[in-house]
């Protein structure tokens, strides 16, 4: 059932004309959520539009249909995505549009295979499917075409991004297929020099991401631009042999959430209804007892979890990054219970949460109850500054942030190992956490205070920006 629209949406935002006589007729939208830094599109021709790559929340794409009294024909899924969760089946079963996608990704839903050779007409235009193999085995780009048949427009998925291209390392589980960085990241080597860098310098290029996403390493701010562009600016399509592109490509690619995998899986055989999902989570009083053992993540900010807390929780506050490091902390079949300090609060997080699949992991969602029973201690900066050998420090950024240290003799452990590696941190001093802004520290630091009963863990915060100034220096 079609709901109004919510101000959460992805923020909606129309491309240019497109330059050719078919300006007037074709319309090309795209919605960027932020958080997720996943940008999807609608393609309107009259009366008719094709969606490709939507996110978990069907609500702005009907909207948009709604807005220009034109119907959801086609839902284009590029490949399985892990690091959201899609609203392909949901749309499809809401207008009776089909879906489109691979015949190698083995989709179980009902669907059209759209390989090389296939298209869609779309009112006075074409979308031509090729298959562009590399950040997955089934990943596919969507050209379109315009009645003169010239390439106009091409949607990239997550094989090229605006200054990069798409990593190949997240297929390498078994549970998703079991294939090798290398013979992935050979096969975007051949998709890029045979496909994509032969289209008409002009093409718009369309990606499924920009800055920020896990799906790639060196994002461009940009959300859009042109093969001509992308040919003079991008890393990946410089003049290099195979065995260079693999060698340059695998080198500092990001960590890989937990639940990257899980998503991957869900979106092959297509997610239930966003509203309906998020209706399903079990909400609790302030006062219910929880039970025991089940994890207990605490959204608020930093501050007030601070002042006083459940015991054991951790502190992931909201922000614009929740989802993706609620995704690497805690692991897809792990139970939680989540807090918030408002209804509108747990509201956004419970919403947030079921982008990356995760709502029917919540055991509760609660407003933090009144009696907070412990506490995390205050850090003395300016005893951190003058003796920073009485402190265990642990940095828990990425390992290629950390390249760059901002204090001697720190312990890395990277945020997303943090849980499982707690207890290798030395016990015969007080803990300081710190990271590069402090959003990771107040979670690191209670996972930490958590696992180390007893022990004095100190969250550097904010702070951090002052010693990473004179490390610099």
């Amino acid at each position: 059932m079609r709901l109004a629209s919510r101000g959460a949406s992805p923020n909606p935002s129309e491309m240019p004309p497109l330059p050719s006589s078919t300006a007037s007729a074709v319309q090309i939208q795209q919605f960027y959520d932020k958080g997720l830094a996943h940008a999807s599109y609608a393609v309107r021709c009259g009366r008719q539009v094709a969606i490709i790559d939507p996110g978990r929340d069907p609500q702005p794409y009907y909207d948009f249909a709604d807005e220009h009294e034109a119907r959801i024909v086609a839902v284009i899924e590029t490949h399985p995505h892990a690091d959201f969760v899609s609203s392909h089946l949901e749309i499809a079963e809401e207008t009776e549009a089909d879906i489109y996608c691979s015949k190698l990704v083995g989709a179980r839903y009902p669907h059209k295979t759209f390989d090389d050779g296939n298209r869609i007409t779309l009112g006075s235009v074409e979308l031509h499917a090729i298959n562009t193999p590399g950040h997955s085995p089934d990943s596919i780009s969507v050209l379109l075409m315009d009645e003169m048949a010239q390439t106009r427009a091409v949607f990239t998925g997550d094989t090229l991004f605006v200054g990069d291209v798409g990593r190949p390392d997240l297929r390498e589980d078994e549970t998703v297929g079991g294939h090798k960085r290398e013979e992935l990241a050979a096969q975007l080597y051949r998709s890029t020099r045979n496909k994509l860098m032969t289209l008409p310098g002009s093409t718009k290029v369309y990606p499924a991401h920009g800055p920020g996403s896990l799906c790639g390493k060196t994002t461009s701010p940009d959300l859009d631009s042109t093969i001509a562009k992308e040919l003079k600016t991008n890393y990946a399509l410089q003049p290099m042999s195979q065995e260079e592109f693999i060698r340059v490509l695998l080198e500092d690619q990001p960590f890989v959430p937990k639940y990257f995998g899980h998503d991957v899986k869900l979106n092959k055989q297509g997610a239930p209804s966003f509203e309906d999902s998020i209706r399903a989570v079990p909400h609790l009083r302030p006062h219910d007892a929880l039970q025991p053992g089940v994890l207990i993540i605490d959204t608020r900010p930093a501050t007030k979890f601070r002042a006083g807390h459940l015991p054991g929780a951790i502190n992931l506050m909201d922000g614009g990054k929740f989802e993706t490091w609620l995704g690497s902390v805690v692991g897809p079949t792990e139970p939680f219970y989540l807090i918030a300090d408002t209804q509108i609060a747990l509201d956004t997080v419970i919403r947030k949460t079921a982008k990356i699949g995760y709502e029917g992991n919540i055991k509760g969602a609660l407003l933090a109850p009144l009696r907070l029973p412990a506490t995390s201690p205050t850090v003395d900066v300016a005893q951190v500054r003058e003796h920073p050998g009485q402190f265990t420090i642990v940095d828990i950024r990425n390992r290629a942030e950390a390249k760059t240290p901002v204090f001697d003799d720190a312990l890395l452990i990277p945020l997303p190992e943090l849980r499982e590696r707690a207890r290798e941190i030395p016990t015969d001093k007080p803990v300081l956490i710190h990271c590069a802004g402090g959003y990771r520290s107040a979670a690191g630091s209670s996972i930490v205070q958590s696992a180390l009963a007893g022990v004095e863990v100190l969250d550097l915060g904010e702070a951090i920006t002052e010693f990473q100034k004179q490390a610099v220096h």
